[in-house]
């Protein structure tokens, strides 16, 4: 089974080797035939510490790193 793939903004990089990136996804309401924006943060691991608040990048799916980390950076989204 492939890994998922996400991509969003970091809202926070104050913890050391963690990032917390928000993802956005939007969505047609069932009922209301309205498009709605729910969004949802990730802890991911940073290894670098390279990223910073305000940047957009990709996120995979990995094995458990820490307690509330499972996810990895794969890369920032303005290189490609």
């Amino acid at each position: 089974m492939p890994k998922r793939v996400l991509q969003g903004t970091v809202v926070s990089d104050v913890q050391d080797k963690t990032i917390v990136v928000k993802v956005e996804r939007r969505f047609t309401h069932p009922l209301l035939k309205k498009t709605v924006r729910k969004s949802k943060k990730y802890h991911a691991h940073d290894e670098t510490n390279r990223f910073k608040v305000g940047d957009a990048v990709r996120i995979e799916e990995t094995a458990p790193v820490s307690k509330l980390k499972r996810w990895v950076v794969l890369d920032d989204q303005s290189a490609t």
